[in-house]
């Protein structure tokens, strides 16, 4: 495919972590069931479920992950381990090389744990061509002043690709110990090298030095080495590896990328190798949230929106500097990096939220900010409720300073209810042309999923009529006299008011009408997927049953031929056996009564009969079942035309 496409059978599952190797793809749902398809003919059991058969559609694994809940997979070319919720590891596919640390070179066609790490917590786990690593966690295990999160690798040793200093190959998870003093929390895996990522923000790598990926030129890659070079002083957050290049992502959101640069996969306009950290000017001033290297090519996710270039090492609102332990948030209002502590809480209708009905994470400011537009909405609602008495709270909180104009406090869909409120007041409240304009500029950007339509657009037609005052207008008080606007305190234009509501406000609804009329049409185009979904199965689920139906067809009438067949031979035999006894009855009759008295000839008499009876009987019978054969036959050839009629309607219909 040329652009990404939805997988289907997956539309209804919320997904929680993808990985892909050369020939399979593995998936892991919130609810922690792994699921896998691709390629299955290589006799590497890639699919983990038990056969060597290719499956086009995502299949659940079972076996020994029943009841365990799965966090996090990663696969290799012929191989793939995950991780549990309670840090159990499992592996399962080709094992050459010992690759999937069972202590042999024997595949594994269901996942299978990794028995040398049971009792420690598995925390990551990367996969090479012939190589694995895994992040464990073995607090106490080598002393009592070192704990926490451990290298571990095993496989194939080529290059010094696992870290221990030679070529051999290790059967079972081994730890590096040359970076026994530090603590991981990321680690990634290419064909000859393996990058891990420390507490700290440092990187280390080790294996194969032919193009730099190393990002050491120092470095002969036989043991772990610190990327230096322009990573000094950066805080790496992300780290990702191909077959022969790396990139990280630091605090700053900056994006370094070194190693083989074929493709132009290091994302420096050019195909020139790198070996050391090269800076991606590009992506300079945009905000980088995500990287993944795919064999020979590398992407990133950015933040749709913009936002300020401004130092981000240190938090906008207490300006503590980041850290492990200080982890950066974004406001989903301002879009400004913020500490958990400056930004625990949540709110709805964010600027930035990608769904305004849920709430987002949001930092304190912005919280009070939004709130308080909560609760003027409240009160605008409760006023309208009450009668028409005018609004002075709302004109006295603007006087001070606490409701202002900016977008980020009011979303679309709130503009358009207070414009609503202000046009569908009761008879006796009046209203200027100043106040009418400002209430109904909906924006052009308006979406259909943040508005409230109502049933017919009668009622917006009704509300943008100029309010007609009764011909006896009621006596009020000074306090009641003054238009329920908030916006009533500026003059109204000397011109018409009835010619500039005319103007500007139907033209401005016929853009939004205009816009939800699109989103009208695309939503009446687009076909639930499941509904689609349901109507393949039940066309395949019709297609099995009609097939099923003509081999039971095709069955019955080759059993019914051969009954037909072998009824014919047993008449024939009959009638041999029928002629020979009355020949022998003849003989006998011409024979001498001293002969003819014989006890064989009698025998041999009262044997042809005895066949002759038995047989009468048999015959009968198969005759009996010949034409129950015959019966079923008959009704096995009218059923597939009734039922495929009925099937063909059947779809239609859900077509």
């Amino acid at each position: 495919f040329s652009r990404p496409r939805l997988v289907e059978f997956l539309a209804v599952t919320n997904v929680e972590f993808v990985a892909s190797g050369e020939y399979h793809t593995c998936v892991v749902s919130t609810a922690g069931d792994l699921f896998t398809w691709g390629d299955g003919t290589h006799n590497a059991r890639l699919l983990g479920h038990g056969t060597d058969v290719s499956h086009w559609i995502p299949k659940r694994v079972s076996g020994a992950l029943e009841g365990l809940q799965v966090l996090s997979i990663a696969c290799g070319t012929w191989h793939s381990a995950l991780a549990t919720s309670n840090g159990k590891l499992f592996t399962f596919g080709d094992g050459t090389f010992g690759v999937l640390g069972h202590g042999d070179r024997e595949s594994a066609a269901y996942p299978k744990e990794v028995q040398l790490l049971n009792g420690l917590k598995t925390i990551k786990v990367a996969c090479g061509v012939w190589h694995t690593a895994a992040i464990v966690e073995v607090s106490g295990q080598f002393g009592a002043n070192i704990s926490s999160r451990k290298l571990f690798t095993w496989g194939d040793g080529d290059k010094h690709r696992l870290g221990h200093g030679n070529k051999e190959t290790y059967l079972l998870p081994t730890c590096v110990s040359s970076l026994i003093d530090y603590n991981f929390h990321q680690l990634a895996c290419g064909h000859t090298i393996t990058v891990a990522l420390t507490s700290s923000g440092h990187v280390f790598t080790m294996g194969g030095t032919a193009y730099g990926q190393l990002g050491n030129p120092g470095s002969d890659g036989k043991l772990p080495c610190l990327v230096q070079e322009k990573l000094v002083g950066e805080f790496v957050e992300e780290i990702s590896c191909g077959a022969y290049h790396v990139a990280v992502l630091t605090s700053r959101s900056e994006v370094f990328t070194w190693g083989r640069g074929a493709n132009g996969r290091l994302g420096h306009g050019d195909i020139e190798d790198r070996r050391t950290p090269t800076l991606i000017e590009s992506l300079k001033d945009r905000h980088v949230k995500n990287i993944s290297c795919g064999s020979n090519f590398t992407s990133c996710i950015c933040i749709h929106k913009w936002v300020s270039g401004a130092d981000q090492s240190v938090c906008s609102g207490c300006r503590q500097a980041f850290g492990f332990t200080r982890k950066r948030h974004n406001c989903y209002n301002c879009g400004l990096v913020h500490c958990h502590a400056c930004s625990s809480k949540k709110a709805l209708k964010a600027a930035l939220a990608p769904t305004p009905g849920k709430p987002h994470r949001v930092c304190d400011a912005c919280y009070i900010k939004l709130k308080s537009a909560e609760v003027g909405n409240a009160s605008n609602l409760n006023r309208k409720s009450a009668g028409p008495r005018p609004s002075i709270d709302g004109r006295e909180r603007l006087d001070r300073g606490e409701i202002r104009s900016s977008r980020l406090l009011l979303s679309p869909n709130t503009e358009l209810v207070k414009y609503l409120e202000i046009m569908t007041g009761k008879p006796g409240t009046r209203f200027d042309a100043a106040s009418q304009m400002r209430g109904s500029q909906v924006p052009s950007t308006l979406q259909l999923r943040d508005v409230g339509l109502p049933s017919t657009f009668v009622a917006f037609q009704n509300a943008f009529k100029p309010a007609t005052p009764p011909a006896t207008p009621p006596t009020q008080s000074p306090i009641n006299s003054r238009s329920s606007s908030p916006y009533s305190r500026r003059p109204s234009p000397p011109r018409s008011s009835t010619n500039t509501f005319s103007k500007n406000v139907i033209e401005s609804l016929r853009k939004s009408n205009e816009l939800l009329n699109q989103e009208v049409s695309k939503l009446q185009n687009q076909v639930p997927v499941i509904y689609l979904f349901a109507v393949k199965s039940l066309k395949q689920k019709c297609g099995t049953q009609d097939m099923e139906i003509l081999k039971l067809r095709k069955n019955a009438q080759e059993h019914a031929s051969y009954a037909a067949k072998e009824s014919s031979k047993f008449k024939e035999a009959k009638e041999v056996v029928k002629s020979i006894t009355d020949q022998l009855k003849e003989i006998i009759e011409k024979l001498p009564s001293e002969v003819s008295e014989s006890e064989t000839l009698k025998a041999i008499n009262t044997q042809a009969e005895a066949f002759l009876k038995t047989h009468g009987t048999t015959e009968a019978s198969m005759e009996s079942s010949n034409d129950q054969r015959m019966e079923y036959s008959v009704d096995t050839t009218a059923v597939p035309s009734n039922y495929s009629s009925e099937n063909e309607s059947r779809s239609s219909e859900a077509s």
